[in-house]
């Protein structure tokens, strides 16, 4: 066999786009000839983390993606095994002088196999260039300058796709490839009710949103049906990198100029700013994962109630709103911000269950599964962050105030469709004589509520208050407040 040419390997992980992808960018730059790969990894897909849903969204983004190089009679080399491996066969027939991605603020197990993947490329003699994601830094040991490097980091014009001819591999050099591995299947039921994946697909969301949707924006947030509509639902094609959060704040900061929806679109760059806040938090401690930020919660036990954790993930509570809220997320994969705390606090609080368990549950709901928001989201309505405000949300009240129509509520829970709406709240203030003219059983037709809302709420609020008295709580609000506080702001000039 004659010399091997040298190769670039882009490996696509949460960043599935063209545009504005730096790790392909940085490769085309190079000259070299690049293949671009993606592994579903066997350790992943058997993650409890993730489910179905989230692989039928990469695969509908992988399907786009391969469409959108078709111009360039070029596709994605897609496998399904261990990335190391991947790269051994690929080097059988071509030596792989470099591998670019960017790098991935996950789980542990993600964490796990970059460093044995750092380890067997150095073994291997090949360059990994790993870019920054979305502003996200790696090792730094304070916040003192982390909004001015976010900042400068979004205002940076987007890295362009434009390979030159020949640049990449081939659609038959990557097709003789693929015949070394096990390829999985890319199709999909497409007609599930989920948001489908892909570039083309966010575009469109995007579009929508900038130009019509978000005019309520501001207004519907907390509403658990309009906001449906006017919320932009981008949050799944920044997760799994269809979009770039760039490419969505310049977009945003362009509105605003524009003045087209200008306090709408400020609020929702304020939430931008605020995600990448959070998974940088994540970045800086990675351990939320598993343990409470505040290393003072950690003596917090909770017992495990497995009848309790079943009626809340099947939306089986007494609790309609609860309900309406765990059926739909189960369904569609989506619920807007004000009830997914709702859902946490209920669960932590009123069931009191370790916030763990929900951890594990809402990642394989949330079609947008974003590691650096989840646990800190979690841990934060858990009230086990000590920095933050204890909150705890009653689902009655909220029912009221954000479904005072039962719309919501009456599509999720359709045994509740036919009371009148001031019962569809709180069924359970039906008495018998009312259930029985309604042909509606409490314990028959709708469970009871599980718990006592007044009792648990005190019981949780009477604990974490006390908690935050606590020393090693009190030490933690300073050393976590002195890490991640936002300190020497530049002034505008």
């Amino acid at each position: 066999m004659g010399n091997k040419i040298d190769i670039n390997v882009v490996l696509l992980k949460r960043d599935l786009r063209l545009q504005d992808n730096e790790a392909i960018y940085n490769a085309l730059q190079s000259g070299r000839k690049t293949l671009l790969l993606y592994v579903f990894e066997d350790a992943l897909l058997h993650d409890p983390h993730y489910s179905e849903r989230h692989w039928n969204f990469i695969k509908e983004s992988l399907v786009d993606l391969n469409n959108s190089l078709k111009p360039y009679n070029s596709k994605i080399l897609i496998k399904q095994g261990n990335i190391n491996r991947a790269i051994q066969i690929i080097q059988e027939t071509y030596k792989i002088t470099h591998v670019y991605s960017h790098q991935e603020t996950g789980i542990k197990i993600t964490y796990d196999r970059d460093k044995m993947l750092k380890r067997f490329l150095a073994n291997n003699m090949i360059t990994w260039v790993e870019n920054i994601n979305n502003g996200v830094f790696r090792g730094l040991q304070d916040r003192s300058d982390w909004i001015e490097k976010w900042e400068d980091f979004m205002s940076t014009p987007l890295v362009p796709f434009a390979p030159k001819e020949g640049q990449l591999f081939t659609i038959e050099e990557v097709e003789k490839l693929a015949t070394f591995f096990h390829v999985p299947s890319l199709e999909t039921d497409p007609n599930t009710p989920f948001q489908k994946g892909g570039t083309t697909m966010a575009m469109k969301y995007m579009t929508s949103f900038f130009k019509d949707r978000g005019k309520n924006y501001a207004n519907h947030i907390s509403k658990p049906l309009l906001s449906r509509r006017s919320c932009s639902r981008l949050s799944p094609y920044l997760a799994w990198g269809n979009l770039s959060v760039r490419q969505v704040l310049q977009e945003n900061t362009r509105c605003i100029q524009q003045n087209i929806h200008k306090k709408q679109m400020e609020a929702f760059g304020s939430r931008l700013r605020w995600q990448a806040h959070f998974i940088q938090k994540f970045e800086m401690e990675d351990e939320m994962e598993f343990l409470s930020l505040n290393k003072g919660y950690h003596k917090l036990k909770k017992q495990v109630s497995e009848q309790y954790i079943e009626a809340w993930k099947n939306g089986l509570t007494g609790f309609p709103l609860v309900d309406a809220c765990m059926r739909c997320l189960k369904e569609t994969g989506y619920l807007n911000f004000r009830m997914r705390a709702l859902i946490v606090s209920f669960f932590t609080h009123n069931l009191w269950q370790p916030w763990q368990k929900a951890a594990i549950i809402l990642s394989q709901y949330f079609l947008d599964f974003e590691p650096g928001i989840h646990f800190p989201q979690i841990q934060m309505q858990a009230g086990e962050t000590g920095i933050n405000m204890l909150r705890m949300y009653n689902p009655i009240k909220n029912s009221i105030t954000h479904d005072a129509e039962g719309i919501f509520i009456k599509k999720w829970v359709p045994e509740l469709a036919e009371l009148d709406t001031h019962f569809v709240h709180e069924p359970s203030k039906m008495t018998f004589m009312e259930q029985q003219m309604a042909d509606f059983i409490i314990g028959r037709d709708y469970p009871a509520p599980i718990v006592n809302l007044q009792e648990t709420r005190k019981r949780a609020s009477d604990i974490l208050w006390h908690m935050k008295d606590e020393n090693t709580v009190i030490e933690e609000n300073f050393r976590i407040l002195k890490k991640h506080t936002l300190t020497n702001r530049k002034k505008s000039s």
